[in-house]
């Protein structure tokens, strides 16, 4: 009875230890690719389903990424709004309704999928379970609540990243298409500077 207590619990360590191992693996072919994303930049078109896989909004717009902490996503259609991080500030200007809303960087906002591209790698392995689901997939599970979504699946071909799919805590999915990637760019962190304009109404909240 003893050995075979010893052998099932071998046999416990040995499969608890082979998840660990994959976990880290996946990190590192993660962490890989995207440690070569220094700057990026290009279009985006961003389709967001309901519960029942209705396709309900469509955008479009632009973004650019500077790792670490830098990104803009800019909505032109339907609606215009910008949204801006740096490492003080989260920049939300939305043009339609001329609001200005600025959030501080901390360990309690919620963490968009723009912000893993573009994060460290120790705050990913803190934050998230990785894993691989398919071939240039990586699947992002957030280990606390706060993060902003459920899941997210990051997808490549080959090096490149093509496309993010994100199920959020509504349980709707969206999915966005990255076109036109430009990795050559030399952005600086004055491609990020924000000064709200005149007449916005401002917005601005200390946590």
């Amino acid at each position: 009875m003893k050995r075979i207590l010893l052998v099932v619990g071998l046999g416990l360590c040995l499969a608890v230890g082979a998840l660990k191992s994959e976990e880290i693996s996946a990190f590192d072919d993660l962490w890989s690719r995207l440690a070569k994303l220094e700057h990026l930049q290009g279009r985006f078109e961003q389709t967001q389903y309901d519960q029942s896989g209705t396709a309900v909004t469509q955008s479009s717009g632009t973004f650019k990424l500077l790792r670490p902490d830098f990104f803009a996503w800019e909505i032109y259609a339907p609606d215009s709004q910008l949204i801006i991080a740096n490492p003080e500030f989260l920049w939300h200007h939305d043009r339609d309704l001329e609001t200005v809303t600025r959030r501080p960087i901390t360990d309690n906002i919620e963490f968009s999928p723009l912000q893993v591209l573009g994060g460290r790698a120790d705050v990913l392995q803190q934050r998230f379970t990785i894993s691989r689901p398919g071939e240039g997939q990586f699947l992002l599970v957030p280990k606390q609540e706060g993060a902003g979504f459920q899941q997210l699946v990051l997808i490549f071909s080959g090096e490149e990243l093509q496309a993010m799919e994100i199920t959020d805590n509504l349980d709707q999915n969206v999915n966005i298409a990255l076109l036109n990637l430009d990795s050559t760019a030399s952005l600086t962190e004055s491609d990020f500077a924000f000064s709200p304009p005149p007449g916005a109404d401002l917005f601005y909240y200390e946590q």
